[in-house]
């Protein structure tokens, strides 16, 4: 059944004045492209072949009817235009009238886009259409009473990306802002998925079934497929050739996170024993033994779904099959019936055929004049003494079998022995830093609760025996090689938590020099800001990842500390960075004490390597996470925790088959904490199809987001900001024009059709292109910037979903007969109102807004506490309206115009309409 697109408000045909800077930020693109998803040389952008496959009726989208554009023509030169951020007038949306085009808008340079390629080019640059539409916006949340705002939506005079303001004479009449409810909404998609599928059990036994938005709170029952929570992909429904997938230029990929927590409510995984034959495999291309393997011939052999090998069952192995030609122990086996499962792991699958020791966690304490004088390293030492109580144990086991060490350092290192039959701890001092050995090997990694008394002792010491000193000069490569040097002389892997605060300037290996240059910022060099100083870091984290050594990194720089450099071992090995610029105990103590408590209590696997297979037709070709690969089929991880997530992209080498669909099988090898070896497997079985129509209803924008973002992230190191942005642009505009094009039913030139499982796409994406590392802004720090791109490289889908659109509860609207809180609302100051009190937060920062007209008794009554004051430093920055503070808050309205020159969410669509019409005239 035809039907409409998606058709919003604002006219598309022109962007708005002060849109953020694209005409700068969005040039022609590179002549010689070197990032993009799909090979072949430029292809013209065409639809299918008249009678092909593609013809396909169209998907759901979000629709409604249009009339055509019956407005005045663009003025001549010399017309008045619009002053900048005036919009249109707005009609009633169910008024449906002809909608006027803006005036003003000054033509976009540069040459027209003639096709996709390997990479794709940057977007063009067009005179405005004269084109326009309007549409019912979609039920969202209604303008709440006593709304503001508009006096800082955009960068303030001065700033960087200030756009200039219009002359007087040139103003127009006053116009009415437009509606936001008339544009497609986060908070409404979100909030509809919760309504349709919230509280519902998910069954997984459906090929290539789209699960719940990781928004919404549902129940896994595994029926033969991998659960969500482990393995998202882009698509549900891969395009059967590669000219399908290049036409529609969608990604193709699957965010894993092999680890990741279960509910409770939820089942565990369960562990298969085939004693010492181990786990059966496909002989020819080693896939393991799951549901999608067919068996025949009575039983006797059975035929692979990945290569269609048919291969002998193994005596040990055998079972009769009924009369539907399924084994009778089906539903006795997991990793015959489930889509999740693990092996125990024979000794060939251990190094040096030599079973695990169990790990070890090193904490490693700058005791520099700087942590020393803020108290942090007393924090760290009496938090210590309580948290190594609550190591990771097996589910089962009484207490933890993690052993524990300890280092102290600034020019030299200092390592402890805490035998438990020593009645004080010694110290050892490693002074000769370019050649790094470990002085001790009993009494250094021991048994906590063996040696509990004496590491107490220790604890309370450390504070007091620098409590004099003036050495402010650190170093940090020879931390990190003590570590691995102390893991090899145990013979097993682990953690290193290392607790650091400047740039390594001592002369030692790893020392780092300032190189914080501003003027790189917007040039071709700036990528060197992103890239790691020193070759001995790339060396380290070779010998980490051999070791099975995982490196989490604690910083608390009060100045550039050229983290890009100090966190390269970390994004390698599988571990994290956490950050607090200018630590203060009272401001930033329990954050710092909350982070390290969930970082060291997490469930973890350690000496992890990953395999990705698919069945014939397609391959995984490139990895994004926190790891490290010495061949391009390994993944490897030092270690890897249950929020690790690591993106996987495909390719075809063949045609697909809409019969058979596509299968994919990650194998994950690793350590558990008690020291056995494992194979964790999870199996995915997806649909495929000749209809581009079907690509695109079964797609997932949070999925999506997080491979684009990873996928930019990475192409920051090699090629200049300007060039990632426009890229991620053009993809944009080539996936959408391509939907409307061959996915929707009849419609106006003017329409601008979203399709429905991608209709807030734009709103993320344009959140993403504000995300620091894709700004080019010499006020934003590079630190910061270097550790935003690290730490999405390793996210799951729910993480980049809540980085990229915060949530924005009105804690004022809370029932108080209600333990739910309201549901958030758009992320714009036009949902902000000056009686109303705010929470804010992305997964990574939170603040508290309150309204001028508030009253401090109402705030107080809603937190139970006897000042709003108390609140403050709990992870939580309270934020006035109109303070200065409120700038920070305001960089996460992510619908709004960003600080530096990005565009609304609004102007974006204006944007991506106008490439939409020109790709398709």
């Amino acid at each position: 059944m035809s039907q409409q697109g998606y058709v919003a408000a604002p006219p598309y045909s022109q962007a708005q004045p002060g849109m953020g800077g694209y005409q700068a930020g969005f040039g022609p693109g590179p002549a010689q492209p070197l990032y993009g998803h799909y090979g072949g040389p430029p292809q013209a952008f065409n639809g299918p072949p008249a009678g092909g496959a593609m013809q396909s009726p169209p998907p759901p989208t979000s629709s409604v009817a249009q009339q055509p554009f019956q407005g005045p023509p663009p003025p001549a030169i010399g017309q008045p235009q619009m002053a900048p951020g005036q919009h249109p007038p707005l009609m009633s949306a169910q008024m449906s009238p002809p909608l006027s085009p803006p005036a003003g808008m000054p033509p976009m340079a540069g040459p027209p886009m003639t096709g996709m390629s390997r990479p794709f080019p940057g977007p063009p640059q067009h005179p405005a259409g004269p084109a326009g539409f309007q549409q019912p916006g979609p039920a969202g949340f209604p303008p709440q009473a006593g709304q503001f705002g508009g006096h800082m939506a955009g960068p303030q005079p001065g700033m960087p990306g200030a756009f200039p303001a219009a002359p007087a004479s040139m103003a127009g009449p006053p116009q009415k802002k437009m509606d936001l409810d008339s544009i497609p909404s986060t908070t409404q998609v979100i909030q509809d998925d919760r309504v349709q599928h919230g509280g519902q059990i998910f069954c997984t036994n459906t090929r290539g079934q789209v699960p719940p938005l990781v928004t919404t709170d549902f129940t896994v029952q595994d029926q033969g497929n991998a659960s969500p929570r482990f393995m998202r992909c882009t698509t549900y429904s891969l395009p059967c050739t590669a000219e399908l997938a290049k036409q529609c230029q969608v990604p193709l990929a699957a965010v894993i996170k092999p680890l990741a927590r279960l509910p409770k409510k939820e089942t565990p995984l369960c562990v298969v024993n085939h004693g010492d034959s181990g786990p059966v495999r496909c002989n020819r291309c080693k896939a393991y033994m799951c549901p999608f393997m067919q068996f025949i011939d009575g039983g006797r052999r059975f035929q692979c779904g990945f290569c269609s090998c048919v291969n002998e069952v193994p005596d040990s192995y055998f079972q009769h099959l009924d009369h539907l030609g399924r084994r009778v122990d089906l539903y006795q086996r997991p990793e015959l019936s489930l889509g999740s499962y693990e092996f125990e792991a024979t000794i060939d699958y251990c190094k040096k055929n030599h079973p695990p020791n169990p790990p070890a966690y090193i904490f490693m304490i700058d005791v520099s004049y700087n942590n020393i004088k803020s108290g942090l390293v007393k924090m760290i030492c009496e938090e210590l003494k309580t948290l190594l109580e609550k190591l990771p144990r097996e589910e089962g086991m009484e207490n933890s079998p993690i052993k524990v060490g300890f280092v102290t350092y600034n020019k030299v290192l200092h390592f402890y022995n805490v035998k438990s039959s020593l009645a004080q701890p010694q110290m050892m001092v490693v002074s000769d830093t370019a050649e790094m050995f470990i002085p001790l090997l009993d009494g250094f990694l021991v048994n906590y609760q063996e040696s509990s008394a004496v590491i107490a002792n220790l604890l309370g010491q450390i504070p007091d025996m620098f409590a004099d000193t003036n050495e402010s000069e650190t170093v940090f490569a020879p931390v990190i090689q003590a570590g691995v040097e102390a893991f090899k002389a145990a013979e097993c892997s682990g953690k290193l938590f290392i607790f650091h605060s400047s740039m390594p300037t001592a002369d030692a290996p790893g020392r780092l020099k300032n190189r914080d240059d501003k003027k790189l910022v917007n040039t071709e060099k700036e990528k060197t800001l992103f890239q790691p100083q020193k070759s001995v870091y790339e060396q380290l984290s070779k010998d980490c990842v051999l070791t099975g050594c995982c490196v989490d990194l604690f910083l608390f720089p009060s100045q550039y500390v050229d983290l890009a450099s100090m966190a390269d071992v970390t994004s390698h090995t599988g571990g994290s960075v956490y950050k607090y610029n200018n630590f203060l105990m009272a401001k930033d103590g329990e954050h710092f004490l909350r982070d390290l408590r969930k970082d060291v209590q997490k469930s973890i696997g350690f000496e992890a390597v990953m395999r990705v297979r698919t069945s014939t037709g397609f391959r995984a070709t490139d990895f994004y996470g926190a790891i490290h690969m010495n061949n391009t089929t390994d993944v490897e991880m030092a270690a890897v925790d249950c929020d690790k997530a690591v993106t996987v992209e495909f390719k075809h080498d063949d045609t697909l088959s809409v019969e058979s669909g596509a299968l994919i099988q990650c194998a994950l090898l690793y350590t558990t904490i008690s020291g056995q070896r494992r194979l964790r497997i999870h199996n995915l079985s997806l649909n495929c199809s000749s209809q581009l129509s079907e690509v695109y209803r079964s797609s997932e924008t949070d999925s999506l987001i997080n491979f684009f973002a990873k996928s930019a992230y990475r192409a920051i190191l090699n090629q200049p900001i300007k060039t990632v942005r426009e890229i991620l642009v053009s993809q944009t505009a080539h996936m959408l024009a391509c939907y409307k094009k061959n996915c929707a039913g009849p419609s106006a030139a003017s329409q601008l059709i979203l399709p429905d499982a991608m209709k807030v796409f734009p709103v993320y994406m344009n959140s993403l292109m504000k995300t620091a590392p894709l700004v080019g802004s010499t006020e934003l720090p590079t630190d910061d910037r270097a550790h935003q791109r690290l730490l999405v490289m390793s996210l799951g889908v729910e993480d980049t979903q809540l980085m990229l659109y915060p949530r924005l509860i009105p804690l004022h609207s809370m029932d108080a007969n209600s333990e739910e809180p309201p549901a958030p609302v758009r992320c714009s100051e036009e949902r902000l109102c000056e009686s109303g009190i705010f929470l804010l937060e992305n997964g990574h920062v939170m603040f508290l807004w309150l309204g001028q007209a508030i009253s401090p008794d109402h705030a107080q009554k809603i937190f139970n506490v006897p000042s709003i004051s108390h609140l403050q430093g709990h992870m939580l920055q309270i934020v006035q309206q109109r303070d200065k503070a409120e700038l920070l808050f305001r960089q996460f309205l992510v619908e709004d115009k960003g600080l530096y020159g990005s565009a609304s969410y609004m102007d974006f669509l204006c944007y991506i309409y106008r490439e939409i019409r020109q790709l398709l005239t």
